[in-house]
């Protein structure tokens, strides 16, 4: 029998926890200027489908429509950056750093690189694409 994989994270304030039962998406960077806003710099998500994940202690969970395409989540207290939410798709990415232990995942790729700031480089030699995730994953970017 193969063991689950199990998850868990929180804001900074312990006031928002989650757990994801299961396999989790490798880490993607994200440089799209909603990012640089909503984090001060850009982000790092992986991501599971929404039924694997569950959020305990939610009454300091924020939801924020960022755009008509999705929403992102954050502790009202603190103010920690948790999750995004795409309104179409059966998935949610998780902010990486949010994760206690993160276990094997690693950085896959970076999106949305048109949009990074001049005072920084990317230089890990990962991929780069100038748009979104869908065009990373079609080889369009």
């Amino acid at each position: 029998m193969i063991e689950q994989q199990r998850f868990s994270g929180g804001c900074l304030c312990g006031g928002v926890r989650f757990a994801v039962t299961g396999s989790m998406r490798e880490i993607i960077a994200c440089h799209c200027g909603q990012c640089q806003k909503f984090h001060g710099n850009f982000a790092a998500y992986s991501a599971c489908p929404r039924e694997m994940l569950a959020i305990s202690d939610t009454g300091l969970l924020t939801w924020y429509e960022s755009s008509p395409m999705a929403r992102r989540g954050f502790c009202r207290k603190c103010g920690s950056s948790l999750f995004w939410k795409p309104a179409a798709g059966g998935y949610v990415a998780v902010a990486a750093g949010a994760l206690d232990d993160p276990q094997n995942l690693k950085l896959e790729r970076h999106i949305f690189t048109a949009d990074r700031p001049s005072w920084y480089a990317i230089t890990d030699g990962l991929d780069e694409y100038r748009g979104s995730a869908s065009e990373a994953a079609s080889g369009s970017g």
